[in-house]
């Protein structure tokens, strides 16, 4: 069987052990003026890489209604609260621009910390209700990217939930050839190497469910043996977005240090993956353009820019509606990055500190896509890896 040699980052993947969440810490921030914390040059940060030790996403933060059922939900995926903590009106007005208190908590999925978090935010006043439950591909929708063990069963699970009543809109699972060359022809031996996926569009969340056959990528969806449902951490998001160049994203290299992943490309319907996943109809194309940490393969992003007329909710995916609203970004030179999103005109809040006391900024790209970039000194748990053979299934 063939063999592959890729460049990602291995992330290890440990057990855990399911908590009860922590109570909130008694708000103690209600003054408006940030923070000042004292500079420790000696630390070594060496772990980030070099120029701005940017990751991968980190969370994509969430509005819910019922914290109860939010956790009900994500604890079937995997997740478990790690962290909790709380803004007053007067804070979460000047750092995420909602005249409402905030209790946040963030939910990890195993021990994978350093990517694919989710951060659940309970506002006391909501703006509205979001983007919700609509047609694939509106302008301001995002979805999230779980591996999973078996996608036929997950399948059946959602389709049974939509029988009976639950808004869901599922995909069929389609093949997907990896290697490129995966027309074959093929024997028993030599087999195809292939991913199965799926799309799953909810009311506050949206899923992209993928198995893989013939390969594996340690470290690159995570999937610990007592989730429910056999799904990984988030290993990539999707952000369809409407631009009127796509110079307009040229921010996320110049700023905030990310890489292209590869040029962009002009996608549409008659693409199998594409018409299947995102329920494209007849004549509908799309620009298509990913970048990465390159400090960390996972954590993705994937933007989809439609050329064609489609409805447009980009208005409500912000924080203080429900559903995926924001995404973060950790680095350990955070007044580097702030300086640099200010000189790109993004007009940053002032570093402050987050819900979970975390030094950090928060601003809107061109493409309507509210980022919070985090301060974090010390490596996570799961260290990047720089490199790694990509193991594909022998006899």
């Amino acid at each position: 069987m063939r063999s592959l040699l890729l460049t990602f980052l291995f992330l290890p993947f440990l057990s855990f052990s399911q908590e009860v969440p922590p109570p909130l810490p008694v708000d103690s921030t209600g003054e408006l003026e940030p923070v000042q914390y004292e500079v420790q040059e000696e630390i070594d940060v060496s772990w980030a890489g070099e120029g701005l030790g940017i990751s991968g996403v980190y969370e994509a933060a969430v509005g819910v209604r019922s914290l109860e059922a939010a956790l009900r939900y994500y604890g079937q995926l995997g997740y478990r609260v790690t962290q909790t903590g709380y803004l007053n009106k007067a804070v979460a007005e000047a750092l995420y621009g909602v005249p409402s208190a905030l209790k946040g908590y963030r939910l990890q999925n195993g021990k994978s910390d350093s990517h694919g978090l989710i951060r659940l935010w309970v506002w006391e006043d909501y703006l509205g209700t979001g983007v919700g439950y609509s047609q694939p591909g509106t302008i301001g929708m995002r979805v999230a990217a779980m591996m999973t063990s078996d996608i036929t069963w997950l399948h059946d699970v959602y389709a049974d939930a939509r029988a009976g009543g639950e808004h869901w809109l599922v995909t069929d699972p389609i093949r997907q050839g990896v290697l490129g060359d995966d027309k074959g022809p093929f024997s028993f031996y030599e087999r195809a190497v292939t991913t199965r996926e799926m799309a799953v569009y909810g009311e506050e969340f949206n899923h992209l469910f993928y198995q893989r056959f013939g390969y594996t990528i340690p470290g690159y969806g995570n999937i610990h043996l007592n989730t429910k449902l056999g799904t990984s951490e988030i290993t990539h998001h999707d952000l369809f977005v409407r631009l009127d160049s796509l110079n307009q994203l040229d921010y996320l290299v110049t700023a905030l240090g990310l890489e292209a992943d590869g040029p962009p490309a002009l996608e549409g319907e008659w693409l199998e993956g594409p018409r299947t996943l995102y329920m494209l109809r007849p004549g509908e194309t799309y620009w298509f353009q990913t970048f990465r940490s390159p400090n960390n393969i996972c954590g993705k992003l994937r933007f989809f820019m439609p050329v064609d007329p489609r409805a447009d909710k980009s208005a409500l995916q912000r924080p203080g509606y429900d559903g995926i609203t924001a995404h973060t970004f950790y680095t350990p030179r955070l007044n580097v990055l702030w300086t640099q999103v200010t000189e790109a005109n993004l007009s940053p809040t002032p570093i402050m500190p987050n819900e979970f006391g975390e030094r950090c900024f928060v601003f809107r790209g061109p493409e309507g896509n509210t980022w919070q970039i985090i301060e974090k000194m010390t490596a996570p748990i799961n260290e990047a890896i720089p490199v790694f053979h990509l193991q594909m299934l022998e006899d």
